[in-house]
């Protein structure tokens, strides 16, 4: 996945290259709003959030895991049966992704890829020339639809589909 390497690229930085970063002996960034972990001061760091009693013992850990993974295994499932079904099924998605997010990296590097591509779209969204183009689209459309309603009404009346008399 191209989230991923773009992701790990993003935040290995100059130190994967093979040598630190430039001005510090060390390999970490202190210029860009970096905070030395690869992180900005926004972005937590990649890795697991389990308490730390739960990290110490690696029985534990793994059973934690799995069970994060089960819960947001189920309620990714529930958000795509939501897709068909009525509910808010793209946000029940993002929270179990989020659920995921919480113990692994992949998931977490996920979640940043598309909270990137959301914000750059409502950027796109906020541009004036596409509001103007998406106002005129609109309009456009709703003469088109109320012509063909007037169109439909004319020709065949307001016909209701039962019989109050009876």
């Amino acid at each position: 996945m191209r989230a991923e390497s773009d992701e790990r690229e993003r935040v290995a930085g100059p130190a994967a290259a093979g040598g630190p970063a430039a001005g510090d002996i060390h390999g970490r960034e202190h210029a860009g709003g970096t905070d030395g972990t690869g992180t900005t001061a926004t972005e937590r760091p990649l890795g697991s959030r389990a308490p730390a009693f739960v990290k110490a013992r690696r029985t534990l850990h793994l059973s934690w895991q799995v069970g994060v993974f089960l819960i947001g295994l189920a309620v990714v499932l529930a958000g795509v049966l939501m897709l068909v079904l009525p509910g808010p099924g793209w946000f029940v998605i993002f929270a179990g992704m989020a659920i995921w997010a919480t113990e692994f990296v992949w998931a977490q590097l996920v979640l940043r890829w598309t909270k990137r591509k959301v914000t750059e779209a409502a950027q796109r969204a906020l541009d004036p020339k596409v509001r103007r183009r998406n106002m005129a689209l609109t309009a456009a459309g709703l003469v088109i639809a109320g012509a063909l309603v007037g169109i439909y009404l004319w020709k065949f009346g307001i016909v209701m589909p039962w019989k109050i008399a009876q």
